[in-house]
């Protein structure tokens, strides 16, 4: 894999092409990787306790590790 933790990189293709960000965390046996800042997901999330209410979240997720470049420095 040509990139890992800690590298800064740009986004090459999808939603978030053109957004930079740095590598949080790398998965090589799956070939992907979480950027911080792209591919955020919302999830819903139910409330667990009574009288507690539902929350949105806000979730990173993996992107593969072929639609991302490493910048410059």
């Amino acid at each position: 894999m040509h990139v890992k933790k800690d590298d800064k990189v740009i986004v090459l293709t999808g939603k978030d092409k053109g957004k930079t960000g740095t590598v949080v965390k790398a998965f090589p046996k799956i070939n992907k990787v979480i950027v911080s800042g792209v591919n955020i997901l919302k999830t819903h999330q139910k409330p667990r306790r009574g009288g507690e209410k539902g929350q949105i979240i806000d979730k990173t997720m993996p992107i593969h590790a072929s639609n991302v470049r490493k910048t410059g420095k």
